[in-house]
């Protein structure tokens, strides 16, 4: 197959693949009402995902597997193994006792869905439209990752339809990834076993470090968004005069906007270079979280342009960390850093998502995003010293 039909294979396993992310965030509202379960709860309910990628990120990245295992059947079987969890939280789960366990095991699945993912796409791509190349794999996930909110949306569905639909779509992900997809003529050689040293050693070099800081300033706010606009979008005045359903309104505000997000953000990462990419999109997400509050009295139109903004803004600059660290990093060992980043970002992700709930209780949802404008703040400049490293270095973006 031509390296452009591998690249859009491997963007259709991560959108099938990653279906399963937000699949039960996606019906918080009737898992309260049929558990019973408090707001505090519910949050646990995509944290334990979080959780579990970073545990399974962890262990992928001590064994190197996304180095030593042929990386489409590591995608498939994890993909696979994703959706079976998913499928016993909605034939089996009866309250959080099971269904936490069973989203951290999801979580610790999808580790080996987008990191591996990573990998595969840029085997397939030259350095120069590497940037690009990422750029779509992250709008997969980005796609992937809101479908369940069309999903719930497009009708009024039990919870359980909703969990078996993004299921089957995983699956599908899954066999499509272990029959079509195969590591590009780009990929590194496989390396030898080397623990986490690697992981742990990139630190202290500066070029991995700042794209890492870079990333971990992105992702405390683009989870923590991912997670609440619903639940913005609910609380806001707008809300009863919205067009469309809350959950179609985030599918098409963060997932097709985010899709064009990435893109462009990819687009713009190999025509400008790395670092003009990611700073342009963090400190225009990050004035977003600035003026969410008033935002959030908006009218609906207005309120919902406003999050297609930043829906494409949070989500642009994703791949760049990818490429930039993929670009940086020893070549030997691109899979296991690439998955020590997410491993670590994922972490911080869980923090974020947290904080939010606690801000809207001392202040409202008006104010609840406020807490996130630090994250691509201190993102923002580290990318910037990024660039002025490579310029330095004399080396091209």
């Amino acid at each position: 197959m031509t390296p452009a039909i591998q690249r859009l294979l491997i963007a259709a396993v991560q959108v099938l693949g990653l279906a399963v992310w937000f699949s039960v965030s996606a019906v918080v509202p009737s898992l309260t009402q049929d558990w019973g379960i408090s707001a505090n709860g519910a949050v646990w309910l995509t944290a334990s995902v979080q959780l579990g990628f970073v545990a399974g990120a962890v262990v992928s990245t001590t064994l190197n597997l996304a180095d030593r295992v042929p990386p489409h059947l590591l995608l498939a079987a994890s993909a696979a193994a994703a959706a079976v969890c998913t499928l016993a939280v909605a034939f089996w789960a009866t309250g959080l006792d099971v269904a936490v366990p069973l989203r951290f095991l999801t979580g610790v699945f999808l580790a080996g869905v987008y990191p591996v993912g990573m990998k595969l796409m840029a085997s397939w791509s030259e350095r120069a439209a590497r940037g690009k190349a990422l750029g779509i794999l992250v709008g997969a996930l980005t796609l992937g990752s809101a479908l369940p909110h069309l999903i719930s949306g497009l009708g009024s569905w039990d919870w359980q339809v909703v969990l078996v639909v993004a299921a089957a779509a995983s699956l599908t992900g899954a066999v499509v990834a272990a029959l079509c997809v195969r590591p590009g003529p780009h990929a590194a050689a496989s390396a030898p076993v080397r623990n986490a040293s690697y992981a742990i050693g990139m630190f202290r070099d500066r070029g991995p470090r700042l794209a890492n800081l870079g990333y971990f300033g992105h992702m405390w706010e683009l989870y923590a968004l991912w997670t609440w606009i619903p639940s913005f979008l609910r609380a806001s005045p707008a809300a009863d005069g919205l067009p469309v359903s809350a959950e179609v309104a985030v599918f098409a505000t963060m997932g097709l906007a985010g899709v064009a997000g990435c893109l462009v953000g990819g687009w713009g990462a190999d025509r400008f270079g790395r670092s003009p990419a990611a700073v342009t999109a963090l400190v225009l997400s990050g004035l977003c979280c600035l003026v969410s509050p008033l935002a959030f009295g908006a009218a609906p139109v207005v309120l919902l342009v406003f999050c297609a903004v930043w829906g494409a803004a949070v989500i642009a600059d994703s791949g760049v960390f990818s490429t930039a660290l993929s670009e940086t990093a020893d070549a030997r060992y691109v899979g296991t850093a690439l998955t020590a980043q997410t491993a670590l970002g994922f972490g911080l992700t869980v923090v974020s998502i947290q904080l939010v709930p606690l801000a809207v209780d001392m202040m409202g949802w008006r104010w609840a995003f406020l807490v996130l404008v630090p994250g691509p703040v201190l993102g923002a400049i580290a990318m910037r010293s990024f660039g002025r490293r490579r310029a330095t270095h004399q080396e091209v973006f």
